[in-house]
């Protein structure tokens, strides 16, 4: 057995870490240092792509997706729940999966195609989602259903006809406070069967 303590593990692990990224970071072949691009501290402009259309936004490096879609664009069909990647009420597309918006980093987004519930409809036209979502009641009081729709909607153009447990498994990571699963659930249904 090794006398190595935790202590002697952690410090070790770290200072492998580190020269893991110091390495990393050479100079690229023109001469120039390599490595990852240099943003901040202050606020950096760049563009995202959301609902298809190419957006100019200015944010501090830390800024949240989901930040900067509610404050930068007036996206608000995200909602800002618990802030921290528990209730789903913040879900978005990016590149076609669900993910919670208050997790990712707004930079992390850049050359990426994100959805939100702004971007399913066209005009008065909902998306088939959306409209199972009202014909089976499939809210109550409304704050947490955007996040609910788009995992739906991320769900099923993953698996285009999922069972009730992939319906289940599915959304488990959007949390209803009011209890609407049984709606949610059938909405979801509905609309797989629908496309």
């Amino acid at each position: 057995m090794s006398d190595l303590t935790r202590r002697d593990f952690l410090t070790l692990t770290g200072a492998l870490a580190g020269a893991g990224m110091m390495a990393g970071r050479g100079r690229a072949e023109d001469g120039k240092p390599g490595g990852p691009e240099a943003l901040g501290p202050g606020a950096v402009a760049f563009a995202l792509k959301v609902n298809g259309e190419e957006k100019k936004v200015t944010a501090e490096p830390r800024a949240t997706l989901l930040d900067v879609l509610r404050d930068s664009l007036e996206l608000t069909g995200a909602k800002k729940a618990c802030d921290r990647g528990e209730c789903g009420a913040c879900t978005v597309l990016v590149d076609g999966r669900a993910v919670y918006a208050c997790m990712m980093l707004a930079l992390q987004a850049r050359g990426r195609e994100i959805r939100t519930v702004e971007g399913l409809s066209s005009g008065a036209d909902l998306h088939p989602v959306q409209k199972a979502f009202v014909e089976h009641d499939g809210y109550q009081c409304g704050f947490c259903t955007p996040g609910q729709v788009m995992a739906t909607v991320g769900l099923l153009e993953a698996n285009p006809s999922p069972s009730a447990a992939d319906i289940r498994a599915g959304l488990c990571g959007n949390l209803c406070r009011c209890g609407a699963y049984r709606g949610i659930f059938e909405a979801a249904a509905a609309a797989a069967k629908r496309k």
